[in-house]
Parts: C-alpha cells; sequence; structure tokens
C-alpha cells in the first residue's frame, strides 16, 4: 500500500476537478487529482448517447480564464466539451497531477490532515480535499418488478451501449428528461418501434441552436475580447429569468410561447398534445430545449405512453392498465442520484462524525461549499449551488475563489484547519430555504430531483448568479472557526479565551473564533 503527501486532493477529473486543479497549481500548491476512471472528462466522458449536447450555450460553458474561441456550434456537442477539457489537462501541464483509476471509498480527518483512500488500497494525506465529482455521475435506475429478468437489452442513457446496432428493435425509453429529449429523435429512424414512457411531461422550447461560422471563430480567436463580450451578452440574457423563477408567475410569457409551441407541433393530433401539455408552471422543472424532440414523438411508429410502469416481463413492459408493450430494449433516461451523490463515499470528519449521518436529514452546506464539523474539506457544486437558467462553471469558479481564500487565511494565520461555524451554517440554509418556499419550484405544482424525500430543495442557488459569486469572493472571520497552533494572529481574530480542544487529536490545540 503507497502513501502520498500532497498540499490538496482533488477528487473527479471533470470542470469543478480540472477547475480546481489549475487554480490551485496557479497559486503555488501541491495537488493531486483522483480519477476512477481512465480517462478525464467527469460527466462529459461518461455522457456518449446520439445527440448528447449542452442546453448551456457554449461560450458561457467554459472557464472565463480559458475561453474556446474554437466551438462550431451556439450550444456545443459531447466530443466538443471533451475535447476542451482534455486540451485544459495539456494547456495547464495536468497530466501528470492525475491518478487514474483511483476510485475513491473514504476520507478521515484526523485533527490536522485528511487521509483518502483508494479502492486499489493506496492513500493519499492531504492538508485539504477539494471534492468536485459533480451531481450527475450516478445513473438512477428506477426499481421496477421483473427488471432483473428481461431478456433483451437494458442500459441507462449515461451508459450507453454502442456495441448494440438499434436497427429494427423494439425500443422502450424510460423517463423524459434532459438526456431522452436528445437522444429520442437520432434513434427513432433505426428503431422497428419506439415507446417512450413519460411520467410527466417536461416544458419544452426551441432551442436556438445553430452553426458558429468559420469566420466568426477566426474573429473570436484574433480577438478574445469580442468573445468575452458575447459571452457577458449570454450571461446577462440568461440572469434576466432568474426574477421569474423566484416569483411564481412571471413566467407567464415564456409558458404562452411554450404553449404555442406545442400548438404548432400537434395542431393534428390533439392526442399527443393533451399528453405532451404539463399541468404546473413552466420553471417548476428544469426548461428543456429542443428543435427536433416533438417532431420525433409525431412520427409513424412512435408511441407516447403516459400509464404508469408496474412491471417488466422477460419480454415486455407492462403499464398499469394491463397492457403489455412487447420491446426488446430498454433505455432509460431517468437521470442521476443527485440528492445522494456523496451517499457512496464514507467521509469522516471531527469527533468521528460521517458525513453521510450529518446529511441523512438533508443535504447542507455553507456557500454550497464547506460542511461544519468537517475542517478543509471543501464540496464543488454542493448542496443549493445547482442553477435551472445558466452555466454551472461560472458557480465553480465562484466556489473556486472561496476555496482558495480559505487556504489563504489558513496561510496567514499559520493555522492547521478552518471550520465553519454550525450556526452561522443554519443561518446560511434557513435564509435559503426561505427564498425557495417563495419560487416556483416549490410554489409551480410539481415534483422534481431538485427535491429531497422530504419534499425540500436542497439543489437550486435562489437568487442570481452575481449574488453568488459576490459572497464568495472573500472569506469572512464570523462565518469561520481556525483550528491549531496560530504564532501570528492578525486582525479580525483572536484565541477563543484561552481554552482549548481537542477535536479528536492526541493533544490540545487552540481555537481561533473571529472577534
Amino acid at each position: 500500500m503507497t502513501t502520498t503527501i500532497v498540499d490538496v486532493a482533488v477528487v473527479g477529473s471533470g470542470f469543478a476537478g480540472l477547475g480546481a486543479a489549475i487554480r490551485l497549481t496557479q497559486a503555488g500548491r501541491d495537488v493531486v487529482v483522483l480519477e476512477k476512471g481512465e480517462t478525464l472528462g467527469g460527466t462529459w466522458r461518461d455522457n456518449t448517447y446520439p445527440g448528447c449536447a449542452c442546453d448551456v450555450q457554449s461560450h458561457l460553458y467554459s472557464f472565463s480564464f480559458a475561453p474556446n474561441p474554437h466551438w462550431t456550434r451556439r450550444f456545443a456537442p459531447q466530443p466538443e466539451i471533451r475535447a476542451y477539457l482534455e486540451d485544459l489537462a495539456d494547456r495547464y501541464g495536468l497530466r501528470a497531477r492525475i491518478r487514474f483509476g483511483a476510485h475513491v471509498t473514504g476520507a478521515e480527518w484526523d485533527g490536522a490532515r485528511w487521509t483518502v483512500r483508494t479502492a486499489d488500497g493506496a492513500t493519499v494525506n492531504a492538508r485539504a480535499v477539494v471534492w468536485g465529482t459533480g451531481a450527475l455521475h450516478q445513473p438512477s435506475i428506477p426499481d421496477i418488478p421483473g427488471l432483473d429478468g428481461f431478456t433483451g437489452a437494458a442500459f441507462h442513457s449515461a451508459q450507453w451501449d454502442h456495441d448494440l446496432d438499434l436497427r429494427g428493435r423494439r425500443i422502450a425509453v424510460v423517463g423524459t428528461g434532459a438526456s431522452t429529449i436528445q437522444f429520442v429523435p437520432r434513434i427513432r429512424a433505426a428503431a422497428a418501434s419506439l415507446t417512450v414512457f413519460q411520467r410527466t411531461p417536461p416544458w419544452v422550447l426551441p432551442k436556438p441552436d445553430g452553426e458558429i461560422p468559420p469566420r466568426l471563430r477566426r474573429l473570436y480567436a484574433r480577438f478574445p475580447a469580442v468573445q468575452k463580450l458575447q459571452r457577458a451578452l449570454v450571461y446577462a440574457r440568461n440572469e434576466s429569468l432568474v426574477g421569474g423563477f423566484l416569483k411564481p408567475g412571471r413566467l407567464t410569457v415564456v409558458e404562452r410561447f411554450a404553449r404555442s409551441y406545442l400548438a404548432r407541433t400537434f395542431a393534428d393530433r390533439p392526442d399527443l398534445l393533451a399528453k405532451l401539455t404539463p399541468d404546473f408552471m413552466i420553471g417548476c422543472k428544469r426548461i428543456l430545449l429542443s428543435n427536433d424532440y416533438y417532431d420525433a414523438l409525431a412520427k409513424p411508429g412512435v408511441e407516447v405512453v403516459t400509464e404508469k410502469i408496474v412491471r417488466v416481463t422477460p419480454t415486455a413492459v407492462v403499464t398499469a392498465d394491463g397492457v403489455e408493450h412487447e420491446v426488446d430494449t430498454i433505455i432509460f433516461g431517468t437521470g442521476f442520484k443527485v440528492a445522494d451523490n456523496l451517499s457512496q463515499v464514507t467521509v469522516t470528519g471531527r469527533d468521528g462524525v460521517e458525513l453521510n449521518d450529518v446529511w441523512r436529514g438533508g443535504r447542507e452546506a455553507f456557500l454550497g461549499t464547506m460542511v461544519a464539523g468537517f475542517p478543509n474539506f471543501f464540496v464543488l457544486t454542493g448542496p443549493n449551488t445547482g442553477l435551472g437558467h445558466s452555466s454551472m462553471i461560472y458557480m465553480i469558479e465562484s466556489q473556486l475563489n472561496y476555496v482558495l481564500g480559505a487556504l489563504r487565511v489558513l496561510d496567514q494565520h499559520g493555522a492547521r484547519a478552518i471550520d465553519t461555524r454550525r450556526d452561522r451554517q443554519d443561518a446560511f440554509n434557513a435564509r435559503i430555504q426561505a427564498r425557495l418556499e417563495r419560487s416556483v419550484w416549490t410554489q409551480g405544482g410539481c415534483s422534481s430531483w431538485y427535491l429531497d424525500d422530504d419534499g425540500r430543495n436542497r439543489t437550486l442557488w435562489p437568487d442570481y448568479t452575481f449574488a453568488f459569486r459576490r459572497r464568495t469572493r472573500k472569506v469572512r472571520p464570523a462565518d469561520h472557526e481556525l483550528v491549531g497552533w496560530a504564532p501570528v494572529v492578525t486582525e479580525g481574530w483572536s484565541l477563543r479565551g484561552g481554552h482549548c480542544e481537542g477535536w479528536g487529536t492526541p493533544h490540545s490545540i487552540f481555537g481561533l473564533t473571529p472577534t
């Protein structure tokens, strides 16, 4: 068993993990990136289904410090996003820092440092851990009676079977989320029949996609300021939607447009119009973008079934009305296990407390980044940092500012660790939940993957993204406690009344708290 000693261990090599590795190495910190796969890319490595593309505009779906002038479309397809991530690793010299095949199984805080364990028995001893695996990496497959006995092919869209020839097959698609509306139009023509099992119809708007002309790409490459301006315009347009999400009823214009799109498409198919019209406010679930999904559903050989699936036989999907839908292929477009994306890992903080136990009553963090009782542990795209309207890359960059700021605080004060005060975390999340209670995500009349089992939204950020950027720009002393010997105590911090805390270590250490 080998042990590596580093300043910071980064888990994951998607946008969050690579972004963290870049910013940390630029700050002069010794970093190792632990990646469970054999290649980098995170969700953009795993999702390779036909038609896979981003639903956020290309110019905004990239790091501000590493713009890509070579996007070929307004909404980048998966291969281009994957290539962008590979280029980042090369451009910033990260490959030597990435340890592939390192599946993290646990991390323990010993009062001074983190010990991160991998499935192969190796360990990494790190001053800090940055968890950058994201939320979209554990496919969610519903527990349907009889599924194990199905004799045909069955797979999740994030685990696409490219060796399977879909020509002439009778295909069942379960779920109608963001992935489904992309791959259904691509596989429809090959299938002998296509049955889409829909639990809830999504709101769909036309996708303002299109090719970015080569001359414009050359302009962006030669004059980066032009692309920066385009990015700013896209950002501002997306942010203009936030008010509508925060106060139900403000997106009525958008909803009328979506209804018009539905009515035009299915003017001669009242049966499909009825099935595909949502009964909740637009924005309650993620608004989906597609120019060809509705058209695909109206084609011969395609059926939309809204009856609940009750079981699967060796050759069919059976719905609550007793109908057996004969199929030989089942494709799940049922999303990911967002609410428990850290449940497969044991993270142990102060006093032997496990993160899964802390989060059993609901996932909460301070600024979606730090969790009280887990010093020097930073979660990227953590609780309540998700977006329903814009780019998560912007949120990741904001969080990275906070991570770097926290590590600078440690250096400046000669402290061993920084932890979040529980009372500050609780107050922060109380404000978040109060805002969410008034939002369309709660009042819009739907259930969604944004909500946990208790019906609370632990996923989305209920404000403008620039408000999150402003709040994460600086680490405030009042929100945290410093732990460890501090030979120099600078303005804003003081020894906590001469009182000592053990924090699970064999010797006492002084705590620092803001004045």
